[in-house]
């Protein structure tokens, strides 16, 4: 019962910051979405809109997206043009659209929300990723947001800790001589 408090605060923090890693997430998938289907536009592709949305609401599994967009806009290119030549534009759209993703909009839309710095989101993708495969990868960002939160409030409870005034005074002292 005494921590009862505490812990309802530590619950709440990891639902607010699970509530943006969700809402940013939203926000990448129809970033991604707006940007594959612009891009396939531009290249000429008539099944732009369709794949690139596709393409763009599956990034939340990472990799999965733009494999399946890829797959389905070089079918389409190559249905449509009839040539081999015509389906780079297709494979640049989706090559840009990846490293967009992976090092800008992620980051920065879904780190920032969370209070990762885009160092930590990479370095967490791929811990988590090396730690536990592909389900690691997939929550390898909200397991890192809820492992902040606690690491926030640790570093608190211990700069409030007599250990950490008791340790503060004794180097004041220590420099005062």
């Amino acid at each position: 019962p005494r921590y009862l408090a505490r812990i309802r605060h530590l619950l709440a923090e990891v639902d607010d910051v699970l509530g943006q890693f969700l809402r940013g997430q939203l926000t990448v998938m129809l970033v991604m979405a707006v940007i594959y289907s612009a891009g396939l536009w531009l290249v000429g592709l008539q099944a732009a809109l369709p794949v690139g949305l596709i393409s763009g609401l599956l990034t939340f599994i990472p990799y999965v997206g733009a494999t399946l967009g890829l797959l389905l806009g070089v079918i389409s290119a190559f249905t449509q043009f009839d040539s081999l030549i015509s389906v780079w534009p297709t494979l640049l759209v989706f090559l840009i659209g990846q490293m967009l993703e992976s090092n800008l909009i992620t980051p920065k839309l879904v780190g920032e929300r969370i209070g990762l710095h885009p160092v930590a989101v990479i370095f967490a993708l791929m811990a988590f990723g090396q730690l536990f495969g592909f389900i690691g990868v997939l929550l390898a960002l909200p397991m890192a947001a809820v492992l902040l939160v606690g690491f926030r409030h640790a570093v608190c409870q211990y700069r409030y800790s007599r250990y950490y005034r008791a340790g503060k005074a004794g180097v004041k002292e220590s420099d005062a001589s």
